[in-house]
């Protein structure tokens, strides 16, 4: 895992990606679980904060288990091998484990494993649901987003540079990327909204943002876990929104940016709660 501040692009067919991936597989592939997911998630992850690590893992091996990635009943691989496959130390693998059995999403037994487990049932009553799994917390967030986001589309058109336009650039490739390959593309479609604040030049909206990024992410995907939502795989239509914005920031058309980043929030709430088990 490279240290350098500078974001890379995730490029599958790069070398030095490809042959991460192919040294990491017999580690995985040993120790059991879902080698392919692991490999290419560990491979893509590219430059963390060392404050980072241990939340970038967790929110990796959290996506794969509730997107269905990783199957129910599978095992992870021991601590040792995925501090190799993640390139860091056990207590960083310790810590992302420790989080995943908080959230009932693992069980280790002792002298086994770690193993992913039955999905919890859906709590009745608001007094039984952790915040993070109520309706009313997400909805919440999503509205939170609605005020915050489109006056930063709107900024980022009037204020943004070279840099934040190939970093916006970069970030829809290897999410569009990701996507086509089945891959763990939840950071790129975050990154891609904290990359636009971050264009505003209004470090108070990258401190929402990043609040956001757990908050909101963490707490719909638990919430599709509970309710026993199949596997989402981000739609086209999304991924289009995200291009037309990019477009328009890159245009400077400020207001046509804020009605896109307002209609994408919008849409996004439609497609969240129109998703049902089997459609």
């Amino acid at each position: 895992m490279s240290k350098s501040s500078q974001p890379r692009r995730p490029d599958a067919a790069s070398g030095e990606v490809s042959a991460k991936v192919v040294n990491l597989k017999n580690v995985a592939r040993g120790a059991g679980g879902s080698p392919e997911i692991l490999t290419l998630a560990a491979a893509g992850l590219g430059p963390v904060r060392p404050e980072r690590f241990a939340e970038r893992i967790y929110e990796t091996l959290f996506h794969a288990i509730v997107e269905g990635r990783i199957a129910v009943g599978s095992k992870l691989p021991a601590e040792n091998d995925l501090a190799t496959l993640f390139d860091v130390s056990r207590p960083v693998v310790r810590q992302a484990l420790d989080r995943l059995r908080e959230d009932q999403l693992v069980e280790s037994i002792r002298g086994s494993g770690t193993y992913v487990k039955e999905k919890p049932g859906l709590a009745t009553t608001p007094q039984d649901a952790e915040p993070e799994t109520r309706i009313g917390h997400i909805m919440n967030g999503l509205e939170l987003r609605l005020v915050i986001e489109p006056e930063c589309a709107y900024m980022a058109a009037l204020r943004r540079n070279a840099q934040d336009l190939e970093k916006m650039e970069r970030l829809l490739e290897g999410f569009e990327q990701a996507n086509a390959v089945g891959g763990i593309a939840h950071h790129f479609d975050f990154a891609f909204h904290e990359a636009i604040a971050m264009a505003t030049a209004n470090v108070r909206f990258v401190q929402v943002m990043k609040t956001l990024e757990y908050d909101v992410s963490h707490a719909v995907n638990m919430l599709r876990h509970l309710m026993h939502i199949p596997p989402w795989k981000r739609s086209q239509d999304a991924m289009d929104e995200h291009r037309h914005i990019f477009n328009l920031i890159r245009e400077q058309d400020a207001e046509g940016a804020r009605r896109a980043m307002r209609g994408h929030i919008e849409n996004a709430r439609t497609r969240m709660f129109n998703s049902r088990p089997g459609m």
